[in-house]
């Protein structure tokens, strides 16, 4: 007796799991966020190697570094900025709308951009607008840290802030063109060629 065959579905475009569909500039912009997102998750063993070696050094040892935990500090602050991006592509961020759910997906998609235009884009904005010359005048003062034997070179520490914004920024804006790809069909949806690295 024969199997029955099997056929694959039709090509539709490319859909993140929320219903999204992805365009060529969306696809673009999420693929290398992904990839600064996964290459610097290193961080998070570094930083726990960090702070292991600092708990030996301060309880077995008696000689506690000031330095390793400012180091803990702003590996765990540089970890966080840089990775936020990654969450908002993966739509793994935390959402306390709990209405959200009740709506269709047209309503979702108007909403979110509409939230992504007038707010959360502007704000990131402002925020990077302010955080610059804050990462430019700790570079031009030097800045180091006001203990003895802490960390110099604060400027590369306060550098990540708006860069880490900066890529919220465009994985923001990433989804702002699938959301006017469903409502409106521009930017084109994308062929799905090939299924999304998760």
């Amino acid at each position: 007796m024969t199997e029955p065959a099997t056929f694959s579905a039709p090509a539709s475009p490319a859909a993140h799991p929320n219903g999204l569909p992805h365009n060529r500039l969306s696809l673009g912009l999420d693929r290398l966020i992904s990839a600064i997102g996964r290459g610097l998750s290193w961080l998070w063993l570094v930083m726990l190697v960090v702070v292991l070696v600092n708990v030996f050094s301060r309880f077995v040892l008696s000689r506690g570094s000031i330095a390793l935990e400012e180091l803990s500090w702003h590996l765990f602050g540089i970890a966080m900025m840089m990775t936020l991006a990654y969450a908002v592509v993966k739509d793994d961020h935390v959402r306390v709308d709990v209405l959200r759910e009740k709506f269709s997906l047209r309503t979702r998609a108007l909403i979110e951009a509409l939230g992504i235009a007038l707010l959360a884009l502007p704000i990131l904005y402002l925020m990077m607008d302010a955080l610059v010359p804050y990462a430019w005048k700790a570079f031009v003062l030097e800045e180091r840290s006001q203990a003895p034997s802490g960390l110099p070179y604060r400027f590369i520490f306060k550098g990540f802030l708006p860069l880490g914004l900066a890529l919220v920024a465009l994985a923001l804006f990433s989804r702002l063109t699938r959301c006017t790809t469903l409502l409106a069909g521009f930017p084109r949806a994308a062929p799905h060629d090939r299924e999304e690295d998760h």
